[in-house]
């Protein structure tokens, strides 16, 4: 039996390390985890409270188009039904979206630093993936914008970048939309969107009425605190959509994640107290960062990317045996490592096992 040849030397996805496999392997009692931007303080109440009614439905199918949960995301973000596609997290829409549009052979376009499921699905599909290089951990549009030709079908922006955190103005954004060819297609990833505090941040979906080949894409999984159930969703143009869902499988997200979606869309003093002590989380880490003179990419998720001055693999490994697991691995990067921000306790932790580490000490916390 033969696989499609793009697909043999494929990379399988990483996760970050689980509590679980840690706790084992290195015996600990107390694992704190770091490395998946999962949101520390859970998910919403009300969320809780609509996962428990969908208990008693456990027997019957999911609505394929999630009608009652697209109805209320339509009027949170001021969109027509329409306009909204949603996958098993954002990483399904992502395959849709490679798996609708590209050819072998096709060209597509993404920073050399950047979420890895982008490159991953079009290698799936044979298209050629076009990496350009960060400028001081951002996307560089311009740099990007050259590179686009008569073969490339999308481009990729991830805003706020996963791993570096950084982000794109809403002027450096238009500017770069204006003049990107119309039969091209823009991703713009904003998986970290609701954890965004700077005013020159732009939001995606305000710009689709003017951009019909923009689809944007946001997740329940980071400030929502629902990534277990993954549930994320696309927005763009009807046209677009359509095409998007033609490739959809029937049933790609449960009642219990429509259920909590629709819920957690509604708590806004939920997300407003996530944003808020992940914001207090930030500025204690850069607070820290400095004091031990490390330097680090501006946060604007829920997550930082510091300079560790040495192997970012080691340095990994050595957090780990304290029971603190964070990410390496960023072949650009060699010596960073992306740190999620936690709990205020969480973060305090992660400060001095980092510590011990970097002064050689390495015992456990």
């Amino acid at each position: 039996m033969l696989p499609k040849p793009q697909i043999v030397n494929l990379p399988v996805y990483q996760p970050g390390k689980p509590i679980e496999e840690v706790k084992r392997e290195l015996g600990l009692e107390e694992v704190i985890k770091l490395a998946s931007n999962e949101n520390p303080y859970g998910c919403s109440p009300k969320a809780r409270a609509a996962i428990e009614a969908e208990f008693a439905n456990l027997s019957l199918y999911p609505d394929g188009s999630a009608a009652e949960l697209t109805e209320v995301l339509a009027g949170h973000h001021g969109v027509n039904r329409d306009q909204i596609i949603f996958g098993c997290g954002s990483d399904e829409i992502i395959a849709l979206i490679t798996r609708a549009f590209f050819l072998p052979g096709d060209e597509t376009i993404m920073a050399d630093a950047t979420f890895s499921v982008y490159k991953s699905n079009a290698d799936i599909e044979g298209a050629v993936s076009i990496e350009v290089p960060l400028k001081d951990g951002t996307h560089d549009l311009q740099a990007m914008l050259g590179r686009i030709g008569e073969k490339t079908k999308a481009v990729w922006i991830c805003n706020p970048n996963n791993p570096t955190g950084t982000i794109v103005s809403n002027a450096e954004l238009i500017s770069f939309l204006d003049r990107v060819p119309a039969n091209v297609l823009v991703v713009l990833d904003e998986a970290y969107a609701e954890y965004v505090t700077d005013p020159e941040y732009s939001n995606g979906i305000k710009l689709l009425s003017k951009y019909p080949n923009l689809i944007v894409l946001r997740t329940f999984s980071k400030i929502y605190g629902l990534a277990s159930l993954r549930i994320g969703y696309g927005v763009g143009q009807p046209d677009v959509i359509k095409l998007i869902n033609q490739v959809r499988e029937p049933f790609n997200t449960s009642r219990i994640a429509q259920a909590a979606a629709k819920a957690s869309v509604t708590d806004h003093e939920f997300i407003s107290d996530c944003r808020a002590k992940n914001r207090e989380g930030i500025e204690y880490l850069y607070e820290q960062f400095d004091r031990i003179e490390l330097s680090y990419f501006p946060a604007h998720g829920n997550f930082i990317m510091v300079d560790v001055n040495s192997p970012a693999v080691e340095m990994f490994q050595s957090l780990l045996k304290l029971g603190i697991i964070v990410r390496a691995g960023f072949g650009k990067y060699p010596n960073h490592i992306r740190v999620t921000v936690g709990s205020a306790e969480q973060n305090a932790k992660f400060i001095a096992a980092l510590e011990q580490v970097l002064s050689g000490q390495g015992a456990r916390v």
